[in-house]
């Protein structure tokens, strides 16, 4: 299904809007433009909607498929709220009021305009972020082309529909077409009348839209990141509890997901000690979540059913049963998991954090942090200058809350350019 011009179209139209698709856009750009609380109060009354019940008939069954509690429903909606989004545009996009002083000469206007097309290629690992994604391009001002993730769900073509429909001058600000990563044409097509394309994924991703992307034509990347947490030898069984729930409700899947955990000894003894400590808390907080889907247990199965016979040679230990596990291994490396409650326990001295870390520059995002108070200071400032964005308390790393940046950036300062006009 496609999205043009507020209006849904089956997917044999391709050819068509292709066709029309650079001529519509400089026409808008020429012709129209969008204001940030016309957004802002299409999300508002979008928001509203939802928490009202009027999209129960798809979002229920929507939700059931995807696990999805309503505390995160609630956080989502959130996002989309006035309150918030306002808050996102002061923050985020500043103050350019202020006149530029040019001495002899007259005083200089710094005006923000939209950058003009925006080509969001959109990752399928969160879902509703491709719609979210359009959103902060909007707020910007951009004309928005949405290539939908492979396994879309369709609450992103939902959302941007309905957001037309309450203020139809989005209407023509907002494209979402889906078609596969193979069909090359029509991506060369969306991002030769890009000015950004906006790419969510790992570094294939980047590096395809990369390919794609005219030499005249920015790429703005969201890559996939790894994120972790750090552990002194005083951290609370609360915390390391906090921790064992976030990494069954995000199933490691998220770029803000814990994988593993460092912890602050070179000893093998008592990293052992600690390993076997969380493995226990994990195993007996799973219980409370839905079974992992039975290929992706098989999955991990085989990994860690390898690590075992190697053992002898690796030194590594392995704790698992009841769906979860806990890898102990000396290797300081930071590393993807096996995901889906399989996670790694690691030694990492507090002197060794930042050559440790620093080689994985630009693939760092969020620590959850479980040491005394106080610690927390310097042991934040050691991450942060490790190249971490973002350090947080053990159960929320992977929190929506107004304001924060994406790794490390601000979106709407990136889809916006400064006009200086004396």
């Amino acid at each position: 299904m496609i999205l043009a011009h507020g209006r849904l179209h089956e997917d044999s139209t391709l050819a068509a809007l292709l066709e029309t698709l650079e001529a519509d856009c400089i026409r808008t750009i020429g012709s129209q433009s969008i204001t940030q609380e016309q957004v802002i109060a299409a999300c508002d009354t979008l928001a509203k909607r939802v928490a009202e019940g009027d999209y129960d008939r798809i979002l229920k069954r929507f939700m059931a498929n995807f696990h999805i509690g309503e505390a995160h429903l609630s956080a989502a909606l959130q996002l989309f709220s006035r309150e918030s989004l306002e808050y996102k545009c002061r923050l985020e996009l500043g103050d350019t009021s202020e006149l530029l002083r040019h001495e002899g000469h007259r005083d200089i206007r710094r005006d923000r305009y939209p950058l003009g097309v925006l080509f969001h290629v959109a990752a399928g690992n969160v879902d509703g972020l491709p719609a979210y994604s359009v959103i902060e391009g909007l707020l910007a001002g951009n004309i928005n082309i949405l290539k939908l993730p492979s396994a879309d769900s369709g609450i992103s073509v939902l959302l941007l529909s309905e957001l037309c429909k309450i203020e139809p001058a989005l209407a023509d600000f907002v494209y979402v077409f889906d078609v596969p990563s193979t069909d090359l044409a029509s991506l060369q097509k969306f991002a030769s009348v890009a000015d950004a394309v906006v790419v969510w994924g790992g570094d294939e991703a980047v590096s395809a839209a990369r390919s794609l992307a005219p030499c005249n034509t920015k790429v703005i990347s969201w890559g996939h990141k790894l994120s972790f947490a750090y552990a002194t030898l005083d951290a609370t069984d609360k915390d390391l509890t906090a921790l064992a729930h976030h990494i069954c409700q995000t199933r490691q899947l998220l770029c803000s997901s814990c994988q593993g955990i460092y912890v602050d000894t070179a000893d093998r003894t008592v990293l052992e000690g600690f390993g076997r400590r969380f493995y226990e808390i994990l195993r007996s907080v799973t219980a409370a979540y839905p079974p992992v889907p039975l290929g992706m247990r098989a999955k991990a199965t085989l990994h860690l059913y390898n690590e075992e016979l190697e053992q002898h040679i690796t030194g590594n230990t392995v704790y698992r049963g009841d769906g979860v596990s806990v890898l102990v291994t000396e290797d300081s490396t930071l590393v993807l998991s096996c995901l889906f409650r399989n996670c790694w326990v690691k030694p990492l001295p507090r002197a060794r954090v930042v050559p440790t870390l620093k080689g994985k520059k630009g693939y760092l995002q969020t620590c959850g942090l479980l040491c005394g108070d106080h610690d927390r200071h310097s042991l934040s400032e050691l991450l942060a200058r490790a190249g971490v964005v973002r350090i947080t308390e053990a159960g929320e790393m992977s929190r929506t809350i107004a304001g924060e940046a994406h790794d490390g950036d601000y979106a709407l300062r990136l889809y916006s350019r400064i006009v200086e006009i004396g």
